[in-house]
């Protein structure tokens, strides 16, 4: 899920730019040393969209910089078990699918892609479902359920998993529509 956050924090501003705009200059570092980063409680941060409340200066001995104190608004992204995505397969190898959901990759392993066992085939890059001889290859689009989140310091890890009707290649998606359809009707 996409969030929108405040947050204060600390910047230095070096002493070349004091007679510059200090909202513009606070808001330029902070997008310098917050975008693309991951936060345990924020997730990854997607921007930083905005700089108010800029606190009155402190100088630290020894440090010509001075320190501001300022809060930021955030654009997030952190994603929540449970949360329906759909994502382009950026990568295949032989235990799974490394699915573009966002702003991160998640992983699909092969025993979540379908009610089936799918082997990688390393020379025409592809997974490829035994019983079904459905086949995922990079670029699909896939739709999944997220169904682990690890959010560390730098670092999340996502498992999602596309077994659940109405999940996995948009192509199997439609075909199961009509099967369904087809059924009730």
């Amino acid at each position: 899920m996409y969030y929108i956050s405040k947050i204060t924090s600390t910047l230095r501003v070096a002493p070349n730019r004091f007679d510059e705009d200090l909202t513009s200059i606070l808001l330029e570092l902070a997008r310098d040393s917050l975008e693309e980063r991951i936060f345990e409680e924020l997730g990854f941060i997607v921007a930083v969209l905005d700089a108010e409340g800029v606190s009155t200066g402190r100088l630290i001995s020894g440090d010509a910089g001075g320190f501001y104190n300022c809060d930021f608004t955030v654009l997030s992204y952190l994603p929540e078990r449970g949360e329906v995505i759909e994502g382009q397969v950026k990568e295949l190898i032989d235990f799974g699918a490394f699915i573009r959901v966002s702003t991160i990759e998640a992983l699909c392993h092969v025993s979540q892609m379908a009610d089936d066992f799918f082997t990688y085939h390393q020379g025409q890059e592809k997974l490829v479902g035994k019983k079904s001889d459905k086949a995922i290859f990079i670029d699909d689009v896939v739709r999944g359920k997220i169904v682990v989140v690890g959010v560390q310091r730098n670092a999340m890890r996502v498992g999602v998993s596309m077994r659940q009707a109405g999940m996995g290649k948009l192509e199997w998606i439609e075909e199961w529509k009509e099967e369904v359809m087809g059924e009730s009707a």
